[in-house]
């Protein structure tokens, strides 16, 4: 498979987003496994990690309160 990256950099912003739909849709049925980076793994990790720390973020009963407040 031949694809000019010249040729993608110019269409126009509507037809680059409709191929990266196309793409995106398409990973999304394969049943392959994509490969990722070590800093992928790497940094879901971290942030694991982050979301066991409780004083990192808002408790969901303040999360609540918040939306209330927004919609009320």
């Amino acid at each position: 498979m031949s694809i000019d990256a010249d040729e993608l950099r110019a269409l126009p912003p509507a037809e680059k987003m409709r191929l990266v739909e196309m793409l995106w849709d398409d990973l999304g049925e394969s049943t392959e496994p994509i490969p990722l980076p070590d800093w992928v793994d790497q940094e879901a990790a971290r942030r694991r990690e982050e979301m066991r720390d409780s004083s990192c973020g808002i408790s969901h009963e303040e999360a609540w309160q918040r939306i209330e407040r927004r919609n009320g």
